[in-house]
């Protein structure tokens, strides 16, 4: 049978969910639109990090010697295909030429209010939906392993004092006193600083499929199909269920990650959104040699993050074809690296799982309307930060599209600054 609503949300990952979430709680009929579960797609993958100390965006390199190591290929956090970089130029150089000192400054003045929003947001779903099992108040660490970085790293950190943030610099041996899986890497750390004012979640999927719950449980309705068949109709947007059946709705949201392209570009919109791929496998730890909090080796990029399926290394950024077949060579760099620091059970799956983040070479992700289709939003490229901003940017779309006063200025944010 056909269905109807005032909403047509496209894309069933934290960003989406919460999106939902936040139009269904302001009086709005919300039909949520995916062809797979929620959650299972990029929300799937991450680290975990509810990142309220990430108040400086994830920026491109420019230091040269920096460039130089890069560019041998030969780091753990970053890599690329070499046959894939014509077709990342401009974007690579976008992002470069936005990562210098005042195009930063700028981009961080736009995120900060949504960073800082991060936390409560999140509680108040996670209140509403049960899903306290799924999270941790306890922070995260950034684990140094040379006396240089670990030195920057201080300084760094005091840098920031003017944002507020709760941190505590730890000795080799007060690390370990933390988190005593890690004794068998002593004499490798230089030292750590714990970012207290984070959380963390054991499942990521699990933690949207209970926002997902509790968005149907209110009212909410879920359908399954392919995003790309959404069309412009008289009076709204329409798009075909997999069972054949159309959706209607006045307005459609845009929420679909790495895979906005589907939509946007089929709409005529020349938005330059970068695809960082990125990969995880979990470990099977003993009790006693399981990490209770979640631990970045900042100088090889991965993160180690215990999860309800095991210890997972999540690795940093690998710039290739999307559609290219996986490539294990990070997952593999980091496992050896981590077995430095911890003994490392065996892996649980045969092979890694590979993930994509949908990223926009200025910062920011886009939320709001688009700009020549009434009644189209937009809202994603939220980069490595989807499941941090997911519900405070999902409440800020919903006051945009409800005519509220929103909490956050939106104007960073628009479309109109690439299309």
């Amino acid at each position: 049978m056909p269905m109807t609503s005032d909403v047509l949300v496209l894309g069933a990952g934290i960003v989406g969910v919460s999106t939902a979430l936040h139009l269904l709680e302001r009086g709005r009929s919300v039909v949520l639109f995916d062809r797979a579960e929620p959650g299972s797609g990029t929300s799937y993958g991450n680290a975990g990090l509810i990142e309220r100390s990430s108040v400086i965006p994830y920026s491109f390199p420019r230091d040269p010697m920096a460039l130089l190591r890069y560019a041998l290929n030969g780091q753990s956090d970053v890599r690329y295909s070499p046959s894939f970089l014509p077709k990342a130029a401009s974007f690579l150089w976008q992002y470069w030429r936005n990562s210098a000192a005042a195009p930063l400054e700028v981009a961080t003045r736009a995120m900060l209010p949504l960073v800082q929003a991060c936390i409560p947001e999140h509680d108040r779903l996670v209140a509403r939906a049960g899903a306290e099992h799924l999270i941790r108040a306890d922070g995260w660490v950034a684990l140094y392993k040379t006396t240089a970085r670990f030195n920057a790293a201080v300084a760094e950190a005091g840098r920031l004092a003017p944002f507020g943030l709760q941190y505590r610099v730890l000795t080799p041996q007060e690390f370990i006193a933390l988190e005593p899986a890690y004794r068998p890497g002593l004499s490798t750390i230089a030292g750590a600083i714990h970012w207290q004012d984070p959380k963390t979640v054991t499942d990521p999927q699990g933690l949207v499929k209970a926002y997902a719950d509790l968005f149907a449980a209110n009212g909410g309705q879920m359908a399954r199909g392919d995003a790309a068949t959404l069309t412009e109709i008289a009076g709204g947007w329409q798009v075909t269920g997999a069972d054949g059946a159309t959706i209607t709705a006045r307005e459609a949201v845009v929420a679909l990650g790495p895979q906005s392209g589907l939509v946007f570009r089929k709409a005529g919109y020349r938005i330059p959104l970068g695809i960082k791929r990125g990969y995880h496998r979990h470990y099977t730890q003993t009790d006693g040699a399981m990490p209770r909090l979640s631990v970045v080796d900042e100088e090889s990029g991965y993160v180690l993050a215990p999860m309800r399926q095991g210890l997972r290394i999540t690795t940093g950024i690998e710039f290739a074809d999307p559609a290219a077949p996986a490539n294990d060579i990070q997952i593999r760099r980091d496992e050896v690296e981590a077995r430095r620091l911890l003994d490392l059970g065996p892996p649980v799956e045969k092979t890694p799982w590979l993930g994509l983040r949908p990223c926009l070479p200025d910062m920011r992700p886009i939320i709001g309307p688009a700009p020549r289709h009434k009644g189209l939003w937009f809202h994603f490229g939220h980069a490595h930060h989807g499941l941090t901003l997911g519900p405070a940017s999902g409440r800020l779309l919903s006051e945009m599209m409800t005519g509220e006063t929103p909490f956050v200025d939106p104007a960073p944010y628009a479309a109109t600054r690439f299309a």
